[in-house]
């Protein structure tokens, strides 16, 4: 439920399991946590950004993490609350970024004496790397589908398209909006406090930031020229479909004038004749034939 570990320098790391904790306000009493930040931790759709306390210091930092678990067709990403205080960093997790939360342990097995910032930033970088084999994944099923799509073009397919399509704008929106927190970080008044180790790793996690959105972006455009570009293939095939039965039609239509003219009960040529209506199938024909060869003409246009 609660996970407390030594940085070094007195400073601590507290992670706080929101799942598992039955009573919330225990983190107001307990840990100091305001209702704003605890409603931060629990909202889902919480976008990332910086809020910073000048009463106290303490600054809060919600970042888009990968959920790992594909509660739906695609991919998608959730927020996560660190709070650092003078001396202390709370991480609040559940079941679906827990995994963050291991790869930072392992992280501090390797680093004993750490400050509280470059942790942070360290945890900031951990998450960006989370978020390169999904892509990479995702990446290969783009190529999967697409070579699917040249031989069928199913709605199967085309259904897979979409959901990697809706997938990636979600990796995408959350890619961008983590660099932007990073670049107001970089411009407020707390980066000047930063020592060098802390700005280095800062710059370290500003680096997978911005990877990982150009990398986002080039998926993602690809995945629109894709499925732009089967758009159009589905409406040229509409487009014949109608066109074909478009001919059938005229030239039903053609029999029908035909025969309904002849089947008028007033005097017309051939009605003595006893093979008029092989005349008139002759004469059909040859009018199929010609219409078929004028509409063959207009359609190649």
């Amino acid at each position: 439920m609660v996970l407390d570990k030594q940085l070094g320098n007195g400073c601590t790391w507290i992670n706080l399991d929101i799942e598992k904790i039955k009573n919330l306000e225990d983190l107001s009493e307990i840990y100091g946590l305001d209702k704003e930040t605890i409603e931060y931790a629990l909202d889902r759709n919480e976008r990332a950004h910086m809020d910073y306390n000048r009463e106290n210091g303490t600054v809060t930092f919600i970042y888009n993490v990968l959920d790992l678990e594909k509660d739906k067709e695609y991919y998608e990403a959730i927020p996560m609350t660190f709070i650092v205080e003078k001396q202390r960093i709370i991480t609040i997790s559940n079941h679906k970024n827990a995994y963050v939360i291991e790869r930072m342990l392992t992280y501090l097995k390797t680093h004993e004496i750490i400050s509280i910032y470059k942790f942070l930033f360290a945890g900031l970088e951990i998450i960006s790397n989370a978020y390169y084999p999904v892509i990479e994944e995702m990446d290969k099923s783009k190529d999967e589908i697409s070579a699917l799509l040249r031989q069928t073009t199913t709605k199967k397919n085309l259904f897979a398209l979409s959901d990697l399509e809706t997938g990636m704008v979600y990796l995408t929106a959350a890619a961008k909006q983590n660099r932007l927190l990073l670049e107001h970080i970089q411009g407020h008044a707390l980066y000047r406090r930063f020592n060098d180790v802390e700005r280095e790793q800062f710059d370290d996690a500003m680096i997978e930031a911005h990877q990982l959105v150009s990398m986002t972006d080039l998926i993602s455009q690809v995945l629109q020229q894709l499925s732009g570009s089967y758009n159009n293939i589905l409406n040229n095939n509409l487009n014949d479909s109608l066109t074909i039965l478009t001919i059938i039609s005229v030239l039903l239509a053609v029999l029908a004038v035909i025969t309904g003219f002849f089947g008028m009960n007033v005097p017309l040529p051939f009605t003595e004749e006893p093979n008029a209506w092989i005349y008139i199938l002759m004469a059909s024909l040859i009018l199929w034939a010609a219409l078929s060869q004028w509409l063959k003409k207009i359609t190649r246009k």
